[in-house]
């Protein structure tokens, strides 16, 4: 049996904690032994973004201390884990157990498609949604193809979620366009983060979504509070929350 050690983000940790909660429901459905270390922090992503790499790189040493030993790491977070695979071998590449880190740390539906072998998944959620593919998960972790590359498409997360009866995907005229978050970029570039989080919402409503689904809360959070203030008739949710009570095999 694999060991997994359930890392999850700060933010999901503080505004968000029904996501990792899901997240740990799922897992103990697959044939894994699921560890939540509770000494976890933050991985440094914010820190980075901020050019601020003595302290990011202090988390990175952290994070594998604590998850080092594990078969498997994994999030509900594309985001995360692009910064451990993708940012974290400036400060860590000749340290014990750090490629094997870098190599078996996923997010949440990579690991169910790719390690976990999900084939099958049966449950309901009768609404219509539109799945937003946030940059970090397709562009630096390829869980789906892009439009920008001209390679046959796929997309993992809408693998699993198109099984699902009842649910209506939406197709959106741009379905891979970033929602303008971008961590720090929502706080020092407020106007151009809204006006793109707006544009994201859009397509969805024109689509006729009433769910917007993805795999980064952080993104998620950004279109929840723009829908909010505007007082659409619309809700996001993780993809995790929307497959929680699904059976997996």
């Amino acid at each position: 049996m694999s060991k997994v050690g359930l890392f999850i983000p700060c933010y999901v940790d503080q505004l968000y904690p029904q996501v990792g909660l899901a997240t740990l429901h799922i897992l103990k459905k697959l044939r894994t032994e699921v560890e939540f270390p509770e000494e976890q922090t933050c991985c440094g992503q914010p820190m980075a973004n901020m050019g601020c790499a003595r302290d990011a790189e202090t988390l990175a040493r952290r994070f594998l201390r604590i998850f080092k030993d594990y078969d498997a790491v994994v999030a509900p977070s594309g985001s995360c884990v692009s910064m451990v695979r993708n940012h974290y071998e400036q400060w860590l590449h000749s340290e014990p157990g750090f490629e094997h880190l870098r190599t078996h740390t996923y997010e949440l539906c990579e690991y169910l498609v790719e390690v976990a072998g999900v084939k099958q998944v049966d449950g309901e959620f009768a609404h219509r949604v539109g799945l937003h593919m946030s940059c970090h998960g397709l562009r630096e972790l390829g869980l789906a193809s892009g439009t920008e590359r001209m390679i046959p498409p796929f997309n993992k997360v809408r693998a699993l979620l198109s099984q699902l009866r009842g649910i209506d995907l939406k197709e959106l005229s741009r379905p891979d366009e970033c929602c303008g978050f971008g961590g720090t970029f929502s706080v020092t570039e407020e106007a151009v983060s809204s006006l793109m989080g707006r544009d994201r919402i859009a397509d969805h409503e024109r689509a006729g979504a009433e769910v917007i689904a993805g795999f980064d809360m952080s993104c998620l959070m950004h279109m929840e509070g723009l829908i909010k203030r505007a007082n659409k008739p619309m809700r996001v949710m993780h993809v995790a929350e929307i497959l929680e009570n699904a059976r997996l095999s």
